[in-house]
């Protein structure tokens, strides 16, 4: 049996990756799962982590319950359904540490990336896709904001940044897709670049 794939959705606050990760897992028959969550210790830390009332968290606490999240997330979920032979579709993964927590926090890219590796045991996607939409579109589909969405809009240009950053020293791993428009000429966009 052939090992699955694991494809994960990033992209800032408001570009669309959460409903966009559900159209693709359908459409793949595969595994759907978010981070921060997918597993019930993973739901607890997005609780805390997206809760507004959480204030003054060093960046490195905040990276490192990520990390705490992510580990149980590979151990319990992506793992055993690659090793079962199915796709994974994950809406964010760990580039997102490295673009919110390294370029959004200021938090040294390398060492969020030595981090996620060893939460994740080395398992990286074999694809990722990255939604990209301006910083307008981006506000303008956000309604009440959790405590990431109210970080303010100099940290969400630092994380988008980090993103297209992120994407374009991978290009093999990569893929751009622009997150503008309807929900299905998006979706039909990810197809498209996920197919190739």
């Amino acid at each position: 049996m052939s090992r699955g794939r694991l494809v994960a959705l990033e992209g800032g606050e408001g570009c669309g990756k959460s409903t966009q990760a559900a159209r693709l897992a359908t459409r793949l028959g595969a595994v759907l799962t978010r981070e921060p969550g997918g597993t019930a210790v993973g739901e607890r830390v997005r609780d805390l982590l997206l809760d507004p009332a959480l204030v003054d968290l060093d960046p490195r606490a905040e990276a490192l319950f990520m990390a705490a999240a992510r580990a149980q997330h590979v151990a319990e979920v992506i793992s055993p359904a690659l090793a079962a032979g199915h796709d994974v579709v994950t809406d964010r993964y760990a580039h997102s540490s490295l673009a919110y927590q390294g370029f959004g926090r200021g938090l040294d890219v390398e060492a969020v990336r030595a981090l996620s590796d060893f939460a994740t045991g080395g398992l990286w996607p074999d694809l990722v896709v990255l939604l990209d939409v301006p910083a307008d579109v981006a506000a303008g589909r956000l309604g009440a904001l959790d405590r990431f969405e109210a970080a303010g809009a100099a940290f969400h240009q630092r994380v988008v940044e980090g993103f297209r950053a992120l994407a374009a020293a991978e290009p093999d791993r990569w893929v751009v897709v622009s997150g503008v428009g309807s929900v299905d000429d998006v979706a039909e966009r990810v197809w498209q670049a996920v197919s190739r």
